[in-house]
């Protein structure tokens, strides 16, 4: 069985055990998230569930790992013969999550 949850403004296919790095949750490590935007799910008679009505039970549960910053990306601009130049360094925010469970 998996589903398709959204959150951050992106969407995942998760399964139980998956672990996924997620954009920042404000949740203390060990605390346990209901996700509650559950786009599709597929259950293990390979039936595809996207109606809004039985997905508006549905519900990913999942445990936070661990918070984090991923690697440095490196943002450069320059215009030529200017003499304009511009370094900028950025690290996205994430949290890592375990799903423990898809409950439908």
């Amino acid at each position: 069985m998996y589903a398709v949850l959204e959150t951050g403004g992106k969407q995942y296919k998760v399964s139980k055990d998956t672990l996924l790095r997620v954009e920042k949750l404000d949740n203390p490590v060990g605390d346990r998230i209901e996700f509650d935007a559950v786009k599709m799910v597929i259950t293990d008679d390979a039936d595809v569930v996207v109606a809004p009505d039985a997905l508006q039970a549905a519900r990913v549960v999942a445990q936070v790992e661990a918070h984090g910053r991923n690697k440095k990306i490196r943002v450069y601009k320059k215009k030529r013969r200017k003499g304009y130049e511009r370094l900028m360094g950025h690290r996205q925010a994430y949290t890592l999550i375990r799903v423990q469970e898809i409950k439908v």
